[in-house]
């Protein structure tokens, strides 16, 4: 069943999903208790104290538009902690209308305290797991972040490629079969075929003419793609992804560029590709790499009607490394 929002309908499931997330994490560090990891304060004031602890003096019409409080409960907040002695407020000097607040000794002795107490209760929370299962969440929370937060820029120079590690090549079948069965409805073909291409790389690919790259972004996978030996002559590049919480960053082109580079350095003339028509960021990065449509077929695979694209790009000195 889906629900009727101001834009489109959304699944009840997946509204169901997110709230019972949201309930059980804030049950876990405890931001449904009156007062904040034991002190006296609340979730808000907390915030409050973290944001001028980092910061500085800041106008207060600034940190209102920050935290997303209203005004009234923001200058009861304030009242009260100045009345304690932990912030002080004045005039702005380039405004007089402004007010500007900053923490005092006292205030930042305060903030000192709750952040050990941040600092022990996360650490408690993650001590448990092991250094790769703690990776994986703090990927999990950037995915959460990169979807929701829609004003947030991603940076493109955060993007590195390696080569794969163990567990890669599984991952590679793994958001294959998911991102093509989740995008274009294509069945468990498809998740066979890129089995059977990164098994075979894997039982006998040679270093020097056949390599395989994964793109990294803040610690996580975020795209892939094999060069493999055609014959001697010519490269073929397969399995190229690139995961929807990196698209704009160039990752796609990235390793394009990076398979172009590596099939000249190891003597090749040329690269061939095959591609579905249906595909079309992925065709268009092949057209901006110089690649050009030579064959084209309608076929029936992994469930749905297709029509199949071969592209080929001769290899030059422009495209080795060393230039």
């Amino acid at each position: 069943m889906a629900v009727e929002t101001t834009d489109r309908p959304v699944e009840a499931q997946h509204i169901a999903a997110v709230r019972a997330f949201n309930r059980r994490y804030t049950r876990i560090i405890g931001v449904l208790q009156g007062e904040l990891l034991g002190t006296e304060y609340s979730l808000t004031e907390g915030r409050i104290l973290f944001e001028l602890a980092h910061f500085g003096a800041t106008e207060v019409v600034d940190l209102r538009l920050a935290l997303d409080l209203d005004p009234g409960y923001l200058s009861r907040i304030l009242a009260r902690f100045e009345e304690r002695g932990l912030v002080a407020r004045r005039r702005s000097d380039a405004d007089g209308r402004r007010q500007v607040v900053e923490l005092t000794g006292t205030g930042r002795a305060a903030f000192t305290e709750l952040d050990q107490r941040t600092q022990d209760q996360i650490g408690d929370l993650l001590v448990p797991h092991s250094p790769v299962v703690r990776t994986r969440l703090v990927g999990a929370m950037r995915t959460i972040e990169q979807i929701l937060d829609t004003d947030s820029e991603p940076d493109p120079a955060g993007v590195i490629l390696r080569e794969p590690r163990p567990g890669d090549h599984g991952w590679v079948i793994t958001r294959n079969a998911v991102l093509y069965a989740e995008e274009y409805g294509w069945n468990a073909e498809y998740e066979t075929l890129a089995a059977t291409i990164v098994a075979n790389w894997l039982n006998s690919h040679d270093p020097q003419r056949e390599r395989a790259w994964i793109a990294e972004y803040e610690g996580s996978p975020v795209g892939c793609v094999y060069c493999m030996r055609e014959d001697d002559t010519t490269a073929r590049l397969r399995l190229l992804l690139v995961e929807p919480s990196a698209r704009g960053l160039g990752v796609g082109s990235a390793l394009v560029d990076e398979c172009l580079r590596f099939a000249t350095a190891a003597g090749y003339t040329e690269m061939v590709l095959w591609t579905n028509s249906v595909l079309d960021s992925a065709r268009h990065i092949y057209q901006r790499a110089g690649f050009e449509l030579v064959e084209s077929n309608p076929h029936h695979s992994f469930g749905v009607d297709l029509v199949g694209q071969t592209w080929r790009r001769g290899l030059g000195r422009e495209d080795d490394p060393a230039r």
